[in-house]
């Protein structure tokens, strides 16, 4: 996998290291790009040097465009084209956070939805009026360009790119590495103007979350999360979007699926069994839903993430 990463004077460190940091971990081959060719100087006044120029990206599979300039400036004609020739040849294009702005002059989203930092949505949407900006999402991927929010929102967009490409293991284990969640709930609007948990909220769910992960298999309703957690249901629903910016529902349904995708890639079990397993009532409600959320049926993607040698050892070891 070949990634061509953008890089300009004023730059931030964090918003270039972000993509070299995640697809480092799988040793992809990643390479840093000005439009001049020549070097740059950070944000925080760190020269960098070590950058290729545009015609790197002739061969990605991957164009990043990591941030951009506060001042919002348009992307100049000679980035807009580059931009679309690369997206005309094949190759992905991910806009994060302020990066999308340049994605967006380049017009490959008109018509579609885009997502940037919540504070610069309102510009992005006056910036181009054919696409649709929504403020909340983390990241919205159309298959051939990507946008995300604002910062570290960079690092679930690659993680997801990482995700789509090598299976959620890979993904799990890359963010374990760098000590991140694999997957976050809800969208940046938990981030924009939202008092902080009371003290003490998070570590009184956590025990209950715990408890809920281990017995996935169970229906795991509101009712039962909020006693186990000593709370009303009220009280405790409150709690829970504070501290994970989603529903009670809305997290068990993820969790469901995140351990379904493991289990499809690291067993062969049955569809059935799979489904019994995650707490679904049924493998059609299984199937139903895991479709509804990536797209594909659990089959697919089993046969995409899961290697011969896998399967084998697992049948070796009683996994049916």
């Amino acid at each position: 996998m070949k990634i061509a990463v953008h890089a300009f004077d004023g730059i931030t460190m964090f918003h270039l290291a972000a993509p070299l940091l995640v697809f480092g971990e799988v040793s992809w081959d990643v390479s840093v790009w000005t439009s001049s060719g020549r070097g740059i100087r950070a944000a925080e006044g760190v020269a960098i040097s070590d950058v290729a120029g545009p015609s790197v990206v002739d061969g990605a599979d991957l164009l990043v465009l990591p941030s951009w300039h506060t001042d919002l400036r348009p992307a100049d004609d000679a980035l807009v084209g580059l931009i679309r020739d690369a997206h005309r040849r094949g190759t992905r294009i991910a806009g994060l956070c302020l990066g999308a702005f340049p994605v967006v002059d380049s017009g490959l989203l008109d018509g579609r939805t885009a997502v940037t930092h919540w504070s610069a949505a309102a510009d992005l949407a006056r910036r181009r009026p054919g696409i649709e900006v929504n403020p909340s999402a983390l990241y919205l991927d159309h298959g051939d360009v990507l946008t995300s929010a604002g910062t570290a929102s960079a690092i679930d967009a690659c993680l997801h790119v990482l995700r789509t490409h090598l299976g959620s293991a890979a993904a799990s284990t890359v963010a374990r590495h760098l000590v991140v969640a694999p997957h976050r709930d809800g969208g940046q609007a938990q981030y924009v103007d939202r008092p902080m948990p009371e003290p003490g909220g998070v570590g009184q769910l956590g025990d209950t979350l715990d408890w809920a992960l281990a017995h996935l298999d169970r229906p795991l309703t509101v009712d039962d999360l909020a006693d186990r957690a000593g709370m009303s249901r009220r009280n405790f629903t409150r709690r829970f979007a504070e501290v994970t910016g989603s529903t009670p529902a809305r997290w068990v349904l993820g969790r469901r699926l995140d351990e379904s995708r493991r289990l499809l890639e690291a067993t062969s079990w049955s569809v059935e069994r799979i489904g019994r397993a995650c707490g679904f009532g049924s493998a059609v409600t299984f199937r139903q839903n895991f479709a509804a959320a990536y797209a594909t049926t659990p089959t697919s993607y089993r046969r995409r993430f899961t290697s011969p040698s896998t399967e084998r050892s697992d049948r070796s070891a009683g996994g049916w």
